[in-house]
């Protein structure tokens, strides 16, 4: 018969146990997000503490763009398919509050859009989109941008994400909604936008949305699910996802970037604490 210290020190050493293998298991990050398996990474990206937006390019393949949030230089960074930096190219722009970068067509063949939307506060009286020529990841610097100066029809909102379907941009609310806003470039036309309100995804706190490099899908993310739309039916004003899937366990640290290439689902974050390395991966996905 065992002495009752005896008993009471087993089973504090038990629950110790127990606490740190579930410690230990939920900090791993999982290797799969429903039908996403886990291709390469995370990579840790040094460089890029505020990795924001995430566009894959249009004129490189294999290539993607990212860039810090607001407070750090104006600088496109590219990374191939697993993370690491081939290239840097300044862009000749003081921005207030870069939350997001956007690849599509345009009328110089391939572009990138720079959205400095971000607005904590919700003062802003205007917003400011710069449209650039994408760059090689072996420039310097980007050609001089052209500058949309935009307004939204109901006054000012929070947003990081902007997705980009031919002449129309549009921009999708950080709240509790997730409302979408279009503003459409007439060629040879103004350079100041109106967003219109449009509809409502009814998504809280989306950090990021991007077209798929072949213009079918429009994915957005939050922190923690990914959620996919078809481009057809968001331009017609149906909101309902063809499909949405949890990432929360693959443990980004502050899940932000988000973009999409056939089966290849590109994923960045920032580091989560002051000064830590963003984190970049891809999953494959067999989507239904």
């Amino acid at each position: 018969m065992s002495r009752p210290g005896t008993f009471t020190l087993t089973t504090a050493a038990l629950v110790t146990l127990g606490a740190s293998l579930l410690a230990a298991w939920l900090s791993t990050p999982q290797r799969s997000a429903g039908p996403c398996v886990v291709a390469s990474g995370p990579a840790k990206l040094p460089e890029i503490p505020e990795s924001s937006g995430l566009a894959v390019s249009r004129r490189t393949p294999g290539l993607l763009w990212t860039h810090n949030d607001s407070g750090n230089a104006a600088v496109l960074f590219a990374l191939d398919a697993a993370g690491a930096i081939r290239g840097r190219v300044r862009v000749p722009v003081e921005t207030r509050d870069w939350e997001d970068v956007s690849a599509a067509r345009c009328p110089q063949g391939d572009c990138l859009y720079i959205a400095d939307i971000g607005d904590n506060s919700r003062q802003r009286r205007q917003i400011t989109i710069y449209r650039v020529p994408e760059p090689a990841p072996g420039d310097t610097v980007t050609a001089a941008p052209e500058v949309f100066t935009a307004t939204y029809v109901d006054g000012p909102h929070n947003a990081e994400a902007l997705f980009v379907v031919d002449a129309d941009l549009f921009i999708v609310t950080k709240d509790r909604a997730g409302v979408v806003y279009r503003a459409t470039i007439a060629p040879g036309g103004s350079r100041r936008l109106t967003f219109e309100r449009v509809g409502q995804l009814g998504i809280a706190m989306v950090t990021d949305a991007e077209t798929s490099r072949d213009g079918t899908s429009v994915v957005v993310r939050t922190t923690d699910e990914v959620i996919l739309f078809r481009t057809a039916d968001l331009i017609r004003g149906t909101y309902t996802p063809s499909f949405r899937t949890r990432v929360d366990g693959l443990r980004e640290p502050q899940g932000e970037g988000v973009a999409l290439d056939g089966e290849m689902l590109y994923l960045s974050s920032e580091g989560g604490r002051d000064g830590a390395a963003g984190w970049f991966m891809s999953l494959r996905c067999r989507w239904p």
